[in-house]
């Protein structure tokens, strides 16, 4: 059993994000079947259009933000509960004055990620 707080785990640049980080609270050592996972996004930050090989479930912190699924685009914010299939092409965008944070839950599985458009980040 892992108990920490989420302050003392290393915030990392999303290598393909413009101003976005990410934490991993819980990872593929610690959690048997699904980690966890913080991004942080500041203002005008973002990601790319791309895909996963592994589904997301996400849970809005706070801050505001779009975020395209497939063809549809969603404003979300705090309390919001997001989930995107694998394989599903998808991005995010801070549309808000405060940064925009998220927990992510993925399964314990390799997860190819595959850029679609970097110039819509």
């Amino acid at each position: 059993m892992t108990v920490k707080h989420a302050d003392d785990v290393e915030a990392r640049q999303v290598a393909a994000g413009r101003d976005t980080t990410i934490q991993v609270l819980i990872s593929a050592q610690e959690g048997p079947n699904f980690a966890l996972r913080r991004f942080r996004m500041l203002k005008g930050g973002g990601m790319p259009q791309h895909t996963n090989t592994v589904e997301h479930e996400q849970y809005v912190l706070g801050g505001r933000a779009r975020i395209g699924i497939g063809s549809e685009t969603h404003e979300v914010g705090a309390g919001d509960v997001v989930f995107i299939p694998e394989g599903v092409v998808h991005y995010y965008e801070n549309i808000g004055e405060e940064p925009f944070e998220f927990l992510c839950i993925i399964p314990n599985k390799d997860d190819k990620v595959t850029i679609v458009d970097a110039a819509s980040c």
